[in-house]
């Protein structure tokens, strides 16, 4: 293998690993987005969950059989 070529193999090994790390950063940026955006909902369900166990006069102990 001469030299040209082992540059045009290391330039098309790149040029796919660019890709791939771009498209992986477009996914990362996508995840983190949707983790934000669960962990806001989680945050208004606790808040509910706190208002109804409040509203219903729930123990927060466990019962006497465990």
């Amino acid at each position: 293998m001469n030299t040209e070529e082992r540059f045009i193999a290391l330039e098309t090994k790149i040029a796919y690993m660019e890709d791939f790390i771009a498209t992986l950063q477009k996914e990362a940026v996508a995840n983190a987005k949707q983790i934000e955006v669960l962990r806001e909902e989680n945050k208004i369900l606790a808040g509910r969950y706190e208002e109804l166990a409040e509203n219903m006069d729930i123990p927060s102990r466990r019962p006497p059989h465990y």
